[in-house]
């Protein structure tokens, strides 16, 4: 066992460490936190929004919602505004809230 450590030290120190020749693939700049927060609200809510539409019994309204919510998070995922943001994220949970009621109606 030891030999085999011995053998592999070489293989893991030239691949551990990264060679300055190669550029880091990660470009965006790090999140304030307040971003971060609501970064993990409107993650939470579409995650809310993906186990609550399982509940739909018919599977082309399921279809279109989980399309329709999908385009929607899609459509707004480079906006940085925080108030925008926000606006975005209680807007949002209110339609989900009255989707909800509909769904649970059915």
């Amino acid at each position: 066992m030891r030999l085999f450590l011995l053998q592999a030290r070489p293989f893991l120190r030239t691949h551990s460490t990264s060679s300055s020749s190669s550029p880091s693939k990660l470009k965006k700049p790090a999140l304030s936190l307040e971003h971060f927060l609501q970064r993990a609200r409107v993650l939470s809510l579409y995650r809310t929004i993906l186990r609550s539409s399982k509940r739909i019994s018919d599977p082309n309204t399921k279809k279109e919602t989980l399309r329709f919510v999908r385009q929607e998070f899609e459509r707004n995922k480079n906006v940085t505004d925080i108030t925008h943001i926000r606006y975005l994220l209680s807007t949002g949970k209110t339609e989900w809230e009255g989707m909800e009621r509909y769904i649970d109606g059915l």
